[in-house]
């Protein structure tokens, strides 16, 4: 049985650190090269580092900060936001990271998955999924909606689906994150995940509501998730990673415990 991961996720607007409730009110917290080597340390076993305004301001993400932080760090990390070509994700490759994370431009050229794929392996490309629940239709039968554009754009589109389309397309891995629950600290969204994770062969990675170990522990049994995004949970200092691994090993999970 493979470890089930602990990703601490960087949100970065403007060069910062961001952390934000369901995509809105975002603060700046801190320095985002700093904290990737904070949690290196600490023993997460990835990192996601997303730009969180270049989708919507049709931003290029800056390689710079993407450098700096593969210089620093020495456990595989992931870098979305505002990547639209084979060319964007190829920068970001070589700049130092493992793996791209493609979101709204995946859904406007679902090809790039693809393309992506072909030119790095399936390895390499990351399905991020930003999801609404809304009441279950025709168009929308499992009753959650894929968003793009930072939460502001509703797509017509039904997440599971599209989660199966992109396992299909190429895709390696899914990064599942519930809208609802973003930033909440209230625990995953455990029906939407364990819908997916079910549903693909490919690890799915849960995201939005992490504010308790024991919400961890659930996305883990309940939810079926490969692996738990944090942010708030260890971004304020309510727990660190290596209490949260203690915990889930104790509770019989497998975890990464040396580093």
């Amino acid at each position: 049985m493979l470890s089930k991961r602990i990703i601490p996720c960087l949100d970065v607007r403007d060069g910062k650190l961001t952390k934000g409730v369901k995509f809105k009110g975002n603060v700046d917290i801190g320095d985002p090269v700093e904290m990737a080597a904070f949690y290196y340390e600490e023993g997460a076993d990835e990192l996601v580092f997303y730009d969180i305004t270049a989708s919507y301001e049709r931003r290029d993400i800056m390689i710079e900060t993407v450098r700096k932080v593969a210089e620093r760090i020495f456990i595989p990390f992931s870098v979305g936001g505002g990547l639209r070509t084979v060319e964007d994700m190829r920068l970001v490759l070589l700049a130092g990271a493992e793996k791209v994370s493609i979101n709204s431009s995946a859904i406007r050229d679902p090809g790039l998955i693809t393309k992506g794929a072909a030119a790095f392996g399936s390895q390499a490309i990351v399905l991020g999924m930003d999801v609404k629940k809304v009441p279950p239709s025709e168009k929308i039968p499992s009753g959650y909606e894929m968003v793009i554009d930072g939460g502001r754009t509703f797509t017509g589109l039904d997440a599971l689906a599209w989660a199966r389309e992109g396992e299909r397309l190429g895709a390696g891995e899914i990064c599942l994150n519930s809208i609802d629950a973003d930033g909440t600290q209230k625990g995953y969204e455990l029906r939407l995940t364990e819908l997916v994770a079910t549903s693909v062969n490919i690890p799915v990675i849960a995201s939005g509501g992490a504010g308790a170990i024991e919400h961890v522990h659930e996305v883990f049994t309940d939810g079926k998730a490969d692996a738990a995004l944090i942010a708030s949970i260890t971004h304020y200092g309510t727990h660190t990673i290596r209490e949260i691994k203690s915990y889930l090993h104790e509770k019989g999970i497998k975890v990464r415990m040396t580093w």
